[in-house]
């Protein structure tokens, strides 16, 4: 996979042509959650990256999800007889879910805010919530886990499914109408989840073992709610809003086909993980469930993240995730008991391999057709400044010029060089990382041009990079 471009040349081109377009008719989130995110903005320092934001708001989700991890392994702790997740976990869990909810919903606000709104952004956001979809089902699982008062694994795999299903829903809706309908539930489940956090550390676990009405359990109320709210309000709302578009004749694919295609990879993906739990010689969703869960969510993330870009560049969908074809290889080896005492391992080996290309992947992705979208914009759209320190060029931007340098950008005097070792040396050129602070001059880059958004201190020089 090293070296592999996963965004091809047309992408790239849609992606110059894009323009974010969305609803949020979330009377929650339009009345009282836009109004506190618009507060919380203004705490940020304006040289903070939007991305930034967005990544710290996942790493504390993956956080909750490994602390979960170490404090109820196997969804026991919650069950009577078990010891229970201490309070102050639950405590803390709440408010690092509150928090990463919030810094989703504040990183747009900080990228408009400092005029640093690109399509690599809405997609970094978007693709890191694909996978975050998985992370904070599997960590709410733990307030009832799957006990006698609590919910089997395989019903939790079926929740878990509802919840991807509807995440991509709405992108499927883009992928046909251009225009993102944010979905009601995602709101009020983020907030439901953080007040169900904070009330367990309070009353504890024991609460969710009673009934709160005549025979009826919390968890049922748990497993209705989200059936429920993927049924009768994002379901019918998506199908709705692919109607109006139908009838005004905006759809941008009038193929069935072509309109389905993005359900594709995630029903097979469905299927083959269904049929690995029921004819699993070890029971392997009873036995690892954690694992498993995991590796279906990141898989899925990758499939989204696909249907995101080709959504976001307008192309067409891939008709199949080239990670189903291992996904495939693997229980077939465990059905036909080629490997019968090795089914945890496959699993263990399935799922890293799966991270590891779904990581690279996303890397792949904001990397290097960033840099080869500039080049292309200083071709076409004219100057674009270089700004260097002390005579020298700072990491993204010195890889910028030795990008520019090859695709025949005509590069100044003074930059072309300090470009000259680089040239030399491109593989080290391309190892070239910004450094966060050096010698007292503090540089931010802003991710969709590589060039430097801000800069403070002493000796300072500003030029152009001119087309040829």
């Amino acid at each position: 996979m090293a070296g592999y471009e996963y965004v091809s040349a047309e992408q790239l081109a849609g992606f110059d042509k894009y323009k974010y377009s969305a609803v949020d008719s979330n009377p929650l989130s339009l009345y009282v959650m836009h109004p506190f995110w618009n507060t919380v903005v203004k705490i940020f320092p304006m040289w903070l990256a939007p991305n930034l934001i967005t990544f710290s708001g996942f790493l504390l989700l993956v956080f909750n999800f490994f602390l979960m991890a170490y404090c109820d392994p196997d969804f026991y702790a919650s069950a009577p007889d078990q010891q229970h997740v201490p309070n102050k976990v639950w405590v803390m869990v709440g408010l690092l879910n509150f928090m990463a909810y919030t810094l989703d919903g504040v990183d747009g606000k900080q990228a408009r805010r400092t005029q640093s709104s690109t399509p690599l952004g809405e997609l970094f956001d978007h693709g890191l919530d694909s996978w975050a979809c998985m992370f904070f089902v599997v960590t709410v699982y733990s307030t009832f886990g799957r006990g006698p008062n609590g919910v089997s694994v395989f019903v939790l795999y079926l929740l878990l499914w509802v919840v991807l299903f509807s995440f991509i829903l709405s992108h499927w809706e883009k992928y046909n109408t251009g225009v993102l309908f944010l979905p009601w539930g995602y709101d009020i489940s983020q907030v439901t989840i953080s007040i169900v956090y904070i009330v367990t550390s309070i009353v504890g676990v024991e609460a969710w073992y009673n009934p709160f009405l005549f025979n009826f359990l919390y968890r049922d109320l748990f497993t209705a709610m989200i059936f429920g709210c993927a049924l009768t309000v994002t379901l019918p709302m998506s199908l709705l809003n692919y109607y109006k578009a139908y009838r005004s004749n905006t759809l941008k694919h009038h193929s069935f086909y072509e309109a389905m295609l993005p359900f594709l990879s995630p029903v097979l993906l469905f299927i083959l993980c269904t049929i690995w739990i029921f004819h699993s010689p070890t029971q392997i969703l009873e036995t690892q469930p954690r694992l498993f869960y995991f590796m279906v969510g990141t898989a899925f993330a990758n499939i989204s993240c696909r249907l995101i870009v080709c959504q976001m560049s307008s192309t067409r969908c891939q008709p199949l995730n080239w990670l189903l074809f291992p996904l495939a290889l693997v229980i077939f080896v465990v059905l036909t008991g080629v490997l019968p005492e090795s089914e945890t391992f496959l699993l263990y080996l399935l799922t890293t391999f799966i991270t590891v290309a779904h990581i690279h992947y996303g890397v792949g992705v904001v990397s290097d057709p960033v840099a080869r979208v500039c080049v292309a914009q200083v071709k076409v759209k004219g100057p674009l400044t270089i700004r260097s320190t002390r005579g020298r060029l700072w990491g993204c931007g010195a890889r910028f010029a030795l990008l520019a340098e090859g695709a025949g950008v005509q590069l100044p005097g003074h930059v072309a060089s300090m470009t000259k070792p680089l040239l030399a040396n491109q593989s080290s050129a391309r190892k070239c990382r910004l450094p966060s602070r050096r010698s007292g001059t503090y540089l931010s880059t802003c991710t969709s041009c590589f060039r430097t958004a801000r800069l403070a201190g002493a000796g300072t020089e500003q030029r152009e990079l001119t087309p040829s």
